[in-house]
């Protein structure tokens, strides 16, 4: 009977973790593990990304919509190199991921050898929370146990690093001696909850106030019911960071939709105007779009002690998970009879969304990207899954979609780095092969990496029981998110070196890969395109191309924005007519009938070119 490796070991240890997929990319690092793959009949199975990069996002994807960890794999040196920037993102974001990297045989190591990196240091940060390398068979279990329950616990990623001549030993469980570890499987269920004196405390606060504001992130996702429960009693309006954007329906008419740079005018009202603050499972970092820090009383529920006080003067900070939390505050809270500000709320919001729907009816040349997207949220299936790629692609996705039900969406909100949109959406169908998928994606995304990903899409969509996998590229031929920062942070033109890109035919190429897509030029065209991809049978591509003169700058800039934008116009900006005529046009939208427009306080305005988060 032929023995067992350490590779074989590692394999089974993780189908006993319930793994069933692993985003990888080969190479001879980790030979021994390819080889028991193919021993194993590749279980769990190996899916194969175009870069290892693309495997750690679809790793982070795949934990983001499934709620378990993922997995991913690359070869020693610049394998392991390539999975760092998936790998932050995962960190950034508190998602629980695992990698597992290949290493230069033992005997090799400290000698300067081919591909040789100091992955423990190189790792340190990015898994400092367990990042550990194998040595001898015996440490097996301990390790692989202890980073995917360190990855779940504390929902962030750890890392075990297995040198090629360790893969290939016979693997040997450790022994009831000295200085062996040994090690069990599972993860005990807890969900901690906050003492009762703070319980009480919150709730004094909580009652005290007369214009109560919630903001939700991601840790409230597991807790809609509360929520609601709590914005009803409280009279409450309630906004969401980027990262909590499906954790409370859109369609509720408190729900103020999303807070800062790519935020919502409601959501901005909100909190320049409420007395009270209740924030639920966020870091949002940027204290600017909170109260002022005098403003209102505060308090924070948070399952993490080490992020609780953050970000802004809270009075009670309760620290446990988000349901039980609430479930134990509920009782507490006295409901407050008197409504005008949460019908002052509702009235902000429906307002908001006729001031959405007149913005993305503005003409354009060729096409409005607000049209393309606000298109998109009619039609949106029950359970589709969306990803948004870092840059003006986010904007529309944060301030026109309306995610409802058991809708789901997600992009990188802490690193916001460019990139993760396509594969996120790969990750999403292989934790739910019964849902479609549907990324918006800028041209520079789709060009850095996120074509070369249908690839991806192309050699797997067969075994998805639904094939929808739909990208939508908002083609302007620029780096339009970067161009509007230039213009309103720094006042600086836009530089056409640095800013415009090839046009390329994104549909087109889709085609030759076996997969479908169409180019749209003209609005009359945005409608027909949608429902074609929603229709498809294999993953679609649509080349939709649009005006990169349609300001992303939210509706509530500062007079500063507003004065540094025009500063771009007069020192000779290359597409000022195009600025003027949308920004103009978009601005008027606002203060037509039906609207209301309020002037900004000096210096309130957003100051961060960051993707907001929490």
């Amino acid at each position: 009977m032929a023995s067992t490796k350490v590779s074989d070991y590692v394999l089974k240890r993780l189908r006993d973790w319930d793994v069933e997929h692993v985003f990888a990319y080969a190479g001879d690092g980790i030979n021994g593990l390819l080889a028991a793959w193919g021993r194993a009949e590749n279980r769990p199975r190996f899916v194969q990304a175009r870069h290892e990069e693309m495997a750690a996002f679809q790793a982070v994807g795949y934990a983001k919509f499934s709620g378990r960890v993922g997995v991913c794999a690359a070869t020693s040196g610049p394998g392991a190199i390539h999975l760092l920037n998936g790998l932050y993102d995962a960190k950034l974001d508190h998602v629980p991921v695992v990698a597992l990297v290949g290493q230069t045989n033992r005997s090799a190591m400290g000698g300067s050898y081919q591909q040789e990196v100091d992955l423990a240091a190189l790792y340190k940060d990015v898994a400092s929370d367990f990042c550990e390398t194998a040595t001898v068979p015996e440490q097996l279990p301990n390790l692989i146990d202890r980073a995917f329950r360190t990855a779940y616990a504390r929902r962030t990623v750890t890392a075990i690093i297995i040198p090629a001549d360790v893969q290939e030993l016979d693997y040997e469980p450790p022994t009831h001696d000295f200085k062996m570890v040994p090690s069990s499987l599972g993860l005990g269920q807890y969900a901690p909850v906050p003492a009762d004196e703070d319980l009480r405390a919150a709730a004094d606060v909580l009652n005290a106030g007369e214009k109560v504001a919630v903001l939700i992130g991601q840790g409230a996702r597991g807790a809609r019911a509360e929520v609601e429960q709590l914005a009803d009693v409280l009279g409450a309006g309630v906004a969401k960071a980027l990262l909590g954007k499906d954790a409370l329906p859109d369609d509720l008419p408190y729900v103020t939709g999303s807070i800062g740079l790519l935020g919502t005018r409601p959501s901005y009202e909100l909190m320049q105007e409420c007395d009270t603050l209740l924030m639920i499972g966020s870091s949002f970092p940027y204290t600017q779009f909170m109260p002022e820090l005098d403003q209102a009383r505060a308090v924070q529920i948070d399952i993490d002690p080490h992020m609780i006080g953050l970000r802004y003067p809270f009075e009670v900070n309760l620290v446990g998970d988000a349901r039980e939390a609430l479930r134990r505050l509920l009782p507490r809270l006295h409901r407050k009879e008197d409504r005008a500000w949460r019908e002052g709320i509702e009235k902000n919001v429906a307002r908001w969304w006729e001031v959405m729907q007149r913005r993305a009816a503005v003409s354009a040349e060729p096409v409005n990207p607000e049209y393309v997207v606000h298109a998109l949220d009619g039609r949106l299936p029950e359970d589709a899954i969306l990803s948004a790629d870092s840059g003006s692609a986010a904007n529309w996705y944060a301030r026109h979609l309306r995610l409802r039900g058991r809708m789901r969406g997600s992009l990188s909100g802490t690193l916001a780095t460019m990139g993760p949109g396509v594969p996120y959406a790969i990750g999403a169908k292989f934790a739910h092969p019964d849902r479609p998928a549907i990324a918006l994606v800028g041209d520079g995304a789709m060009q850095m990496n996120g074509m070369m990903e249908m690839v991806t899409a192309a050699k797997y969509y067969g075994e998805w029981s639904d094939p929808r996998l739909i990208v939508a590229v908002l083609n302007n031929g620029d780096l339009n998110q970067v161009t509007w920062e230039m213009r309103a942070m720094s006042g600086a033109p836009q530089f056409e070196a640095s800013q415009h890109i090839p046009d390329l035919p994104y549909a087109d190429i889709a085609r030759q890969m076996g997969l479908d897509g169409v180019r749209v030029e003209k609005p009359k065209h945005v409608e027909a395109a949608w429902d074609r991809a929603l229709a498809a049978d294999r993953p679609f591509v649509i080349d939709f191309r649009t005006d990169p003169a349609v300001p992303p700058v939210p509706p509530h800039a500062s007079l500063d924005q507003i004065e540094a934008a025009a500063s771009a116009v007069l020192h000779g900006d290359s597409d000022r007519q195009g600025m003027i005529r949308q920004g103009l046009k978009a601005k008027v939208q606002e203060m037509l009938p039906g609207s209301r427009h309020r002037g900004d306080r000096p210096g309130a305005g957003p100051r961060d070119s960051s993707q907001d988060s929490g």
